[in-house]
């Protein structure tokens, strides 16, 4: 596994390749990524930058690299893996790999993006944390970009009442941007998962945000916009959506506000107009089930259970632990907490791979129900 972790942070870091170029030579080398590397380290037609490097990496950054990569919790997701989300195999530039600080299978999960003005009114953060809230009772991960306004008090209200949160940000994951943020990285770190394509020290810059938010929408069954002008960057992300064939919502608002332009343009051009988080559970709930089946079918064809895509849930303790703590009656996520010690973004992953096997039904309310088990 070092071996691979190493070809696969040499090409992710070749100057002018890029996640797309990556992808291209592992398509080429039938998954293979030792031979992908080994091709691109006998192209001739590369620029100068990208054939130093790959004649000789620098083995201080791949010694940091692999240093961030063995602390607890973080992991280089690559598109190979069993455990990649196959709804981001759909979109337009698919990431090769990306980089995750938290619960990786958390994005598996059925997700809703949840974006809108960084300068978002009292009332715009409101309508934000109650969405947050609601949709995460019902099942869907709140995902966003962990920005100022609507999108940190999506994270901080899923935060609150113990759900999971994604955060697919534009810099590489040692760097929290906006800094302000810190402690809500820590946060989401611990509950969540923090996503980004980015290698490490990869620093904030204007035109890596339009690239991380087709990955937030790309994540989602469907993209909430909350507030935006007709100049907002959550517009983007919107049309992102759009363009993956994902649902897009927007909340309506005053004609007097600025900040209801950008939903109401969305609205003229189509997207769903909705005043309930309820509305957006009820629309995606057939999305997500869908998500479910496609994920069982893709980890078959893997020849692999989804329980073995968690690391083969019979051996591990905690999965154990889970199903004595559930019982056969039905439980709240907060009484799960409770009995197990474990955050609701790492039981809803646990969940989630038990449902998939078969020892586990979701119920509505947040509530799930352990399965006998056949035979």
């Amino acid at each position: 596994m070092g071996d691979n972790i190493d070809a696969w942070l040499i090409l992710l870091r070749t100057p002018g390749f890029g996640q797309a170029a990556v992808r291209e030579r592992l398509a080429a080398a039938n998954g293979d990524i030792h031979a992908a590397l080994a091709q691109a380290q006998q192209q001739t037609t590369l620029r100068d930058a990208a054939r130093a490097w790959l004649r000789q990496p620098d083995a201080a950054v791949l010694a940091s690299d692999r240093a961030w990569l063995a602390q607890p919790g973080h992991r280089l997701l690559c598109c190979n893996d069993e455990d990649f989300p196959p709804q981001l195999e759909t979109i337009d530039r698919p990431p090769a790999a990306l980089f995750v600080a938290g619960h990786a299978k958390l994005l598996l999960l059925p997700q809703v993006a949840i974006v809108g003005s960084r300068n978002a009114t009292s009332a715009g953060l409101a309508t934000a944390r109650r969405f947050a809230q609601v949709l995460g009772s019902a099942g869907f991960v709140t995902t966003s970009g962990m920005a100022d306004g609507i999108d940190g008090a999506a994270h901080r209200a899923a935060l609150a009442i113990d759900l999971p949160t994604i955060a697919v940000v534009g810099t590489g994951l040692d760097t929290v941007y906006p800094r302000k943020h810190q402690d809500l990285a820590r946060q989401i770190a611990a509950e969540g998962a923090i996503v980004s394509e980015f290698p490490l020290g990869t620093r904030a810059r204007a035109e890596h945000f339009p690239q991380r938010n087709r990955i937030i929408s790309g994540l989602s069954l469907g993209t909430l916009v909350i507030e935006a002008d007709l100049c907002s960057g959550s517009l983007i992300t919107a049309r992102l959506a759009a363009e993956q064939a994902r649902e897009v919502f927007a909340v309506p608002g005053s004609i007097h506000n600025p900040l209801a332009r950008g939903c109401h343009k969305l609205i003229r051009d189509g997207a769903r107009l909705v005043e309930a988080a309820d509305e957006v559970a009820q629309i995606l709930g057939p999305a997500a089930c869908a998500l479910g089946l496609e994920l069982n079918e893709r980890l078959e064809r893997a020849g692999a259970s989804p329980a073995a895509a968690t690391g083969g849930w019979r051996s591990d303790p905690e999965y154990g632990a889970l199903l004595q703590a559930l019982g056969y009656d039905p439980a709240h996520m907060d009484d799960l907490v409770g009995r197990t010690g474990q955050s609701a973004g790492a039981l809803s992953s646990m969940l989630l791979m038990l449902e998939l096997e078969g020892l586990v039904e979701s119920l509505a309310g947040n509530r799930f129900q352990r399965l006998p088990e056949a035979g």
